[in-house]
């Protein structure tokens, strides 16, 4: 006869911390799969209330894209995808009991909103992206602004602004003075940003920022490597090399900045730029507080993961996208810091940790490179495919600007359906002809 009073089994908690595009779609995924059923109890803890999509940053820092509209809200998604969401960031994990602790959280005046609290869980998974790394050159951290979060990039946005306004009300016949934009470093973040900035002095001018001509937004790019993109192949790198040397954006190669000052870049063969305004956007790290928790982290604080991106040595705890040294096939090489990798192990990881609640083995993560998207604003975009089907296809013009677009549409539908993605294309295509072109405030 089975004990009537016997307390149901209670679902196992899944935690996922960070709540970038990886560790969005996985909480989104986990909870249609096993939190609508009941199978688990899904939560994502993030520090802000709202996800946007990190490529998208530098369109935000140039004003071409307003944020407030393509931001995605976690407490409505978490409703309408079954998990919870804690807002939060995590200080420490105690393993022995399965709890990780979230940092208080205080309002813009600096009182406490909500004490610092602990969460349990059964399964852990880290996916907190990484930072720009600065690399310690002296007077980067004091001069430069990063394009790590929403909030920075709108700072420069601001800044830009303010150059612009500070320009239009100068008196007429004074002496213009150029504006000055350094952009260190020349991976997709630095190349795209120098094509969207060209594009928005064309569109303030337009807008009646009249007193400095586009030719008086000075955009250099200073880039350690002989050449730009140097993570990606040449022959993405020479068109793009070649447009942005048309737009008027000065280049200069092989050569890393040795210090930062307020009004200037010093680099490594003593050539000095003047800047206004210091962009850094070379290199990553995932952020320090890795290294605290006890876990093997690499020289810039990266979880070391195993091929089914479990944390080596643990049993529940997972990590995955920047934050995470997965190792591909080749020895001694790791999955590079991408978006499209960062989606692929999610997919993978929501079907692992189906399977081990199942009871059923997990499958190992295998990095598949689909190829390379660089959007060069209204101008141009460069790329190529790679594919069982197309191999490795070369494309420039409009129809690399059309993939580079699909990107972010199949981010949006892994997190709201097709119908909704649907929608949301019919909604852009309905509103564009009532907005500005670039954001004004």
């Amino acid at each position: 006869m089975s004990d009537s009073n016997a307390s149901p089994a209670v679902p196992p908690r899944i935690v996922v911390v960070g709540g970038g595009a990886g560790g969005l779609e996985l909480a989104t995924r986990l909870g249609r799969k096993l939190g609508r059923k009941g199978k688990a109890r899904i939560t994502l803890v993030d520090a802000n209330m709202t996800h946007i999509w990190k490529p998208l940053l530098h369109e935000v820092a140039a004003g071409s894209l307003n944020s407030t509209e393509d931001e995605l809200n976690y407490v409505a998604q978490g409703k309408w995808n079954h998990f919870n969401f804690q807002l939060g960031a995590m200080t420490s994990l105690d393993r022995e009991r399965r709890t990780i602790q979230l940092a208080a959280i205080h309002d813009e005046n600096g009182d406490e909103l909500i004490a610092p609290r602990e969460l349990d869980y059964d399964y852990l998974v880290i996916s907190v992206g990484s930072t720009t790394n600065d690399f310690n050159t002296p007077g980067a951290a004091e001069h430069c602004l990063f394009l790590d979060t929403r909030a920075q990039a709108e700072r420069f946005h601001r800044s830009l602004l303010n150059q612009y306004m500070k320009a239009q009300a100068s008196e007429r016949g004074a002496t213009r003075e150029p504006i000055n934009v350094a952009i260190i470093g020349a991976g997709a973040t630095g190349v795209e940003l120098s094509a969207e900035l060209h594009h928005a002095a064309q569109m303030l001018r337009a807008y009646g920022f009249n007193r400095i001509s586009p030719e008086d937004l000075n955009i250099n790019i200073i880039e350690a490597s002989p050449r730009l993109l140097p993570a990606l192949p040449e022959r993405i790198s020479g068109p793009v090399t070649e447009i942005l040397r048309d737009l008027g954006v000065h280049l200069h190669t092989g050569s890393p900045v040795k210090e930062v000052k307020a009004d200037r870049l010093v680099l490594g063969n003593g050539e000095e730029i003047p800047a206004s305004l210091k962009v850094w956007a070379a290199g990553i790290r995932a952020p320090a507080f890795l290294a605290t928790l006890g876990m093997p982290t690499n020289r810039i604080n990266q979880l070391e993961v195993d091929r089914t991106l479990k944390v080596n040595g643990e049993e529940r705890i997972y990590a995955f996208g920047d934050c995470a040294a997965c190792p591909t096939d080749e020895p001694g090489k790791f999955v590079p810091p991408r978006a499209q990798a960062a989606h692929q192990q999610a997919s993978l990881l929501a079907k692992n940790l189906c399977r081990l609640l199942e009871g059923k083995p997990q499958s190992e993560y295998t990095y598949r490179d689909y190829g390379s998207l660089i959007s060069l604003s209204s101008f141009s975009a460069v790329g190529n495919l790679m594919g069982n089907l197309t191999g490795n296809v070369m494309l420039e013009g409009r129809l690399a600007r059309m993939f580079y677009v699909s990107l972010y549409r199949m981010h949006q539908m892994a997190l709201y359906g097709v119908p909704r993605t649907l929608m949301l294309m019919l909604s852009d295509q309905f509103g564009r002809p009532t907005e500005p072109r670039l954001k004004l405030h």
